[in-house]
């Protein structure tokens, strides 16, 4: 929490996190003073009242996709559901057509884990290229995209609301409507697709739980918040040392990067009694899965419905599934993701 809350001491401008951006990233990237005027703006656009209007849209979603293997005894979880669900609530939100989803996921894959693909480690000649060209790529898309909308009829959808939206007094810029894109492409379509690996990974080995889903649909928003401290998606957030500074003791210098591990703060026993289980009852649950601070996650209150849509409606459809016998799920290192989800639908007789 002393390392999120402290943003003038740990910072998460471009030297905490390579994306290979040709500008700081909003608001992720921006400093204060700056940083809250453009948070001003986005903020309320995840407010809670106005995902609430969204759920009608996601269940129907939700269900729109398990009625494709519904009947099916055998599917891939990840290119079924975990991907394809999370990437149509983007395409929707920004207006932007569902047949670019292929082109999406790429442009996704390439920006935060372009050594999976090239089949390098970061810092290899080969890795670092084509990471820099998927930057290129996405903001060559947006670039397409924003041209094409200037000047049109307002629509009701975020990339209008930044084309219309003043800060300050003044219209957000061509680049700061790219940069912005560029942001919500790569978490958008990462944090929720590994949420979704991790419970939905534990839930097909426990049949109590899931049972507990289906006989009480009520219980999903508790055990969202426990699986989301307890599964964190994304274990770690970077920041860089703007001043030599300490962190219990430890001493940090300037310039140097440091790693605050949330899965590890949310397993903490401290903190959370009995934190390295599953308490579905917990009263208080304060849980870092979302970060903290001034960078905590704009969209957390829009990636809790859409957990809580997808475990309420999988489970009133499909209450027995399994990992397919054999199978072992590789989960990948900082954003914990996987190439592939091999599951069996349906009771096991």
């Amino acid at each position: 929490m002393e390392v999120s809350r402290t943003p003038e001491v740990f910072s998460s401008s471009t030297s905490a996190h390579d994306l290979k951006t040709r500008r700081p990233l909003i608001p992720l990237q921006i400093v204060p003073p700056d940083h809250r005027k453009y948070r001003k703006l986005l903020d309320p656009l995840f407010a809670p009242q106005r995902m609430g209007v969204l759920e009608g849209s996601t269940v129907q979603l939700v269900n729109d996709l398990i009625d494709g293997f519904v009947d099916e005894k055998e599917i891939d979880f990840s290119q079924r559901f975990s991907t394809p669900f999370p990437s149509q609530v983007f395409l929707r939100m920004f207006g932007l057509p569902m047949d670019d989803l292929p082109r999406f996921l790429r442009m996704k894959d390439g920006a935060i884990r372009p050594d999976q693909v090239v089949g390098h480690e970061f810092g290899h000649p080969e890795t670092e290229a084509y990471q820099q060209q998927t930057a290129d790529l996405i903001y060559a898309y947006f670039e397409e995209v924003v041209a094409a909308r200037a000047g049109r009829e307002e629509r009701a959808d975020f990339l209008s609301h930044f084309l219309h939206a003043e800060v300050d007094g003044d219209r957000l810029t061509h680049e700061e409507i790219l940069d912005i894109c560029f942001l919500f492409l790569i978490t958008r379509l990462t944090k929720l697709t590994e949420s979704l690996y991790r419970i939905f990974n534990y839930l097909a080995a426990s049949p109590d739980a899931r049972r507990k889903i289906v006989d009480d649909p009520d219980a999903v928003r508790a055990m969202v918040e426990e699986m989301l401290g307890w599964k964190t998606p994304v274990m770690g957030c970077a920041r860089v040392a703007t001043r030599d500074a300490e962190i219990d003791g430890f001493a940090v210098s300037e310039g140097e990067q440091v790693m605050a591990l949330l899965g590890a703060a949310n397993i903490d026993e401290v903190e959370f009694p009995k934190g390295s289980e599953l308490v579905w009852d917990r009263h208080t649950n304060r849980h870092l899965a979302f970060g903290g601070g001034i960078h905590r996650c704009l969209g957390s209150h829009l990636a809790r419905l859409e957990l809580r849509v997808a475990l309420r409606e999988w489970h009133r459809r499909i209450p027995d599934y399994r990992i397919k016998p054999g199978v072992q799920l590789n989960f990948t290192a900082g954003i914990r993701t996987l190439d592939s989800f091999p599951m069996l639908l349906g009771s096991e007789a």
